[in-house]
């Protein structure tokens, strides 16, 4: 499995925790891999300003196994992006896709989303509006629901924040089994966590 992860301005470096697990994972799954993805070769600047360099441009990236679609405060704006909906839709064909986090509300701009159900980010510091809500609100035709990861065959989405984690653990899970997968999960020292968050949040399997 190569994890594809897309970059863009203002995305929320906890969700860098993904690349993370893959990273750890490759002691376990030496054939696993990740690379970053952005519209340009350019620096792109996190949440909290820190920078980081993508490997590949949208140009470039002809295609992908997986492709990870982090959330952030920047996703109002990349879900404006017309360059960045057009690579997800030009992806979604032929690679999973998957989103953590607010990423599930550029997916759904792009219409990936479209006719499935999906989760995202829930827990907000109010006035802020739980971008769960945001979703159904915004998109009818995406059935929004509170899951750790839904899973729809093709189309993947994950919790919110450190949720990130468990939803590449269940990508590990699906590829490789769920042995590899806790192992995973042992090595980077998330097996209670991970229990713990499969035992509050539900892990939806639904058809299209």
């Amino acid at each position: 499995m190569r994890l594809t992860f897309l970059l863009y301005k203002g995305v929320e470096p906890i969700d860098l925790a993904a690349i993370g697990v893959v990273s750890m994972a490759r002691r376990v799954i030496p054939e696993v891999s990740y690379q970053t993805v952005a519209a340009s070769l350019e620096p792109v600047e996190m949440s909290n300003g820190l920078r980081v360099l993508p490997d590949i441009t949208y140009d470039q990236c002809t295609t992908a196994d997986v492709l990870m679609v982090p959330g952030g405060p920047g996703w109002p704006e990349a879900s404006r992006d017309a360059r960045t909906l057009a690579f997800i839709q030009r992806m979604a064909p032929e690679a999973t896709i998957c989103s953590v986090c607010t990423g599930a509300m550029i997916l759904a701009a792009a219409g990936t989303l479209d006719g499935r159900e999906a989760t995202t980010k829930k827990e907000v510091v109010p006035p802020e509006v739980s971008p769960l809500q945001e979703l159904q609100r915004r998109y009818p035709q995406v059935r929004a629901v509170s899951a750790l990861v839904v899973d729809t065959g093709a189309v993947i989405t994950g919790g919110g924040v450190s949720l990130c984690i468990d939803a590449v653990l269940h990508l590990l899970s699906s590829r490789y089994g769920a042995a590899a997968a806790d192992e995973v999960a042992r090595i980077i020292e998330y097996s209670h966590a991970h229990k713990a968050n499969k035992q509050r949040l539900p892990i939806v399997a639904a058809a299209v």
